[in-house]
């Protein structure tokens, strides 16, 4: 099964980037909104270059700058509206899909779904040691710099995870 997975994963890989090398592309200047809370776009971004925060509530909760990076994808999948602010944080640009590509294209849906589940266990992975490292009394200053490292890895900045 493992070998499998190993065999399929650049294929996904490689006609999910020749899907996006077709899509059109649409630059956001410094300061944009890209994607607000509460709207329902029916868009997935794809990041070209440039980068982005992620805000919930006003709050950051991660910046995204990898190239291939996924916005929109959990208002997509959930058909939904979107679930935070995303702003330009520079000039940047995005390849743009139509969020229905999920349903109509099973390696886009492939690489978004492994996409969210690197997402999901460096969550759980950092809860664990945030919960941990509250249990042992740690101070404020180690709790919110391991904070900031769960932010840091669902934010997509080294793994391309982003997505909201």
């Amino acid at each position: 099964m493992e070998a499998l997975s190993r065999a399929i994963e650049p294929t996904a890989g490689m006609a999910f980037e020749k899907l996006v090398a077709t899509l059109p592309q649409v630059t956001y200047r410094t300061g944009d909104t890209v994607l607000g809370a509460g709207l329902n776009t029916g868009r997935l971004l794809i990041l070209k270059s440039g980068a982005v925060v992620i805000l919930k509530d006003s709050v950051e909760i991660a910046r995204v700058d990898q190239t291939g990076a996924v916005l929109g994808e959990l208002s997509a999948l959930l058909g939904q509206p979107h679930i935070a602010d995303v702003r330009a944080l520079v000039d940047s640009q995005f390849h743009v899909a139509d969020g229905g590509v999920l349903e109509k294209d099973p390696m886009a849906l492939l690489h978004v779904a492994r996409m969210l589940a690197r997402r999901l266990v460096a969550a759980d992975t950092g809860i664990v040691e945030l919960k941990k490292q509250l249990q042992a009394g740690q101070s404020s200053s180690i709790l919110r710099r391991m904070l900031e490292k769960i932010e840091a890895s669902l934010g997509g900045s080294s793994s391309g995870v982003a997505g909201f």
